[in-house]
């Protein structure tokens, strides 16, 4: 290795900028089980879970330059899981163009139904309806896990911002899910 390992992510990202690739190769070696064990979670594909995790670290060589900060957990678990939403839309484009004969397909986990159901169902669609600023905090920290530190340094918010941000995504969340399922509980009987 090229002798990185007691160097911050901040300075890793740096030196993977400026092309070296041992400090690429630390900073894999720090971050990858992590990474693995949180896209595996949420995907069952074990293939799928390595392709996103090499394609992560592509995304890294080629855009390290772009990361401000010293952490990189928050930024890196972004890139995955933005990958790994990019590799299940091509695994649903390949299968509405060419269904897999094979029915005996594992189900999908709850976690993947539940991420399919905000990519897709009404809570993307009440997602679609409050404003972006809003989306990406609960994106962020509801669908990818990040904590309200990580959240802050992604989008270059105050941790404070972060919080009230949140909040008030849940309030127009609940609005917009409302206006898409009224509830019958609370209409005439």
């Amino acid at each position: 290795m090229g002798g990185h390992r007691e160097k911050d992510d901040g300075s890793l990202l740096r030196a993977v900028a400026a092309g070296d690739q041992a400090a690429l190769a630390d900073l894999h070696d720090r971050h990858a089980g992590w990474l693995h064990a949180r896209l595996a979670r949420r995907c069952a594909d074990p293939e799928v879970v390595r392709e996103v995790l090499q394609d992560t670290f592509v995304t890294v060589w080629r855009s390290a330059a772009a990361h401000r900060g010293d952490e990189a957990g928050g930024w890196l678990w972004t890139i995955a899981a933005r990958r790994l939403v990019d590799a299940r839309r091509a695994q649903e484009r390949t299968a509405r163009v060419a269904p897999e004969p094979e029915t005996a397909a594992a189900a999908p986990s709850a976690e993947d139904r539940v991420l399919a159901g905000l990519e897709y169902g009404d809570v993307g669609t009440a997602l679609d309806r409050i404003s972006p600023e809003l989306r990406e905090v609960l994106r962020a920290t509801v669908v990818d896990g990040l904590t309200t530190r990580e959240t802050a340094r992604l989008l270059g918010i105050p941790e404070g911002t972060v919080k009230s941000r949140a909040r008030r995504a849940r309030t127009e969340l609940r609005a917009a899910l409302a206006q898409l399922n009224p509830s019958p509980l609370g209409g005439p009987a």
